[in-house]
């Protein structure tokens, strides 16, 4: 029987992981994230392993290199697009590796694999002049295709790889910023205009249905557009909860009211100053279902747990112990919320 792609009742990690061992972040994550583990991505190894980088690996048809200030588009595949590749190659490699030895292939498993949004990646992309993507409407539609595409054809090599079914994150860190047109421009005569909310769901959709999997929007920064992605056709939103305003309220009980699932970012990213327990995490999730008017149930249906974003900046001992307390956090949620 075919499992249901789905995070609630989940732990998942947000994606990047500290380290420069694939083979040995691939074992950790398996280890750790039984039920949906994900791709690592592996930062400090530097150009081409970052969430950009990444991209110029799965981008169908079009190129990135990079330039003194960001990422560029240029005519022909670069030693940039390269490492990238081969960087993502390593990675699949890692994860099939531990999975086989995990005794994983044949079974009922879904792993999550991320890339960046087309909206942030439009944001960060410069031309060859040095303007942001973001600022030509038709470019932006051609890299929300290609991305769609090649992420299509990258999860098709996890399946086929792994024999398990794909959910597809988005990392939109950069969405609220595209709204709100608080970009900068690169040069002194470039104007970044807020790119009307419309226009921007056309965009992210693109990429959201050319896919062709099951996906859900991250977004760790704060003013999270969720009357956008409540419309869009992801699964599930990812937030970083301590970024959650009274203004937000509204707009996190619309999602659940329209069925979306939550991953809840409730375990900080890097070790605390002062030890906290899983009771202390899960408090602000079990305030929030409580100030909206939820039953605590739907901790189980709707929700699942991840660190508060990406674990690249944390040390090996606390990313180990991030998601430890993910798991004892879901635990709670998913044997007696009402207890809490």
């Amino acid at each position: 029987m075919t499992q249901t792609v789905s995070l609630a009742g989940a732990v998942t990690g947000v994606g990047s992981w500290p380290g420069t061992d694939a083979r040995e972040a691939a074992t950790i994550v398996l280890g750790e994230l039984g039920r949906l583990p994900h791709l690592v991505e592996l930062p400090a190894r530097g150009l081409g392993a970052d969430m950009i980088g990444r991209a110029s690996a799965l981008l169908v048809d079009l190129q990135l290199d990079v330039s003194t200030t960001a990422y560029r588009v240029i005519s022909r595949r670069g030693s940039v697009a390269k490492r990238a590749t081969d960087l993502l190659n390593q990675d699949l490699d890692a994860l099939e590796e531990a999975w086989e030895t995990a005794g994983l292939v044949g079974a009922d498993h879904v792993v999550k694999v991320q890339a960046v949004g087309p909206l942030t990646l439009a944001a960060e992309v410069e031309f060859g002049t040095g303007r942001r993507v973001l600022t030509d409407p038709g470019a932006v539609r051609d890299f929300a295709e290609s991305l769609g595409e090649g992420v299509a054809r990258h999860a098709a090599e996890v399946t086929r790889r792994l024999g398990a079914q794909v959910l597809i994150q988005f990392d939109e860190p950069r969405l609220p910023a595209v709204l709100a047109g608080t970009l900068s421009g690169r040069t002194r005569l470039e104007t970044v205009r807020a790119l009307p909310e419309p226009e921007a769901r056309a965009v992210l959709e693109a990429t959201l249905t050319g896919s062709g999997g099951v996906t859900m929007v991250h977004c760790c920064a704060a003013g999270i557009p969720t009357d956008l992605l409540r419309r869009s056709t992801a699964r599930a939103v990812g937030l970083d909860v301590a970024q959650l305003t009274a203004a937000d309220l509204d707009g996190i009980g619309e999602l659940l009211d329209a069925g979306k699932e939550l991953a809840l970012g409730l375990i900080p990213s890097v070790a605390p100053s002062t030890p906290t327990t899983w009771r202390d995490l899960a408090a602000p999730a079990v305030t929030l279902i409580d100030r909206l008017g939820f039953p605590r149930t739907t901790l189980r249906t709707q929700v699942a747990v991840t660190p508060a974003c990406g674990l690249a900046g944390a040390d090996e001992q606390w990313s180990r112990e991030a998601l430890r307390l993910c798991s004892e956090v879901s635990s709670a949620f998913t044997d007696d919320p009402e207890s809490l």
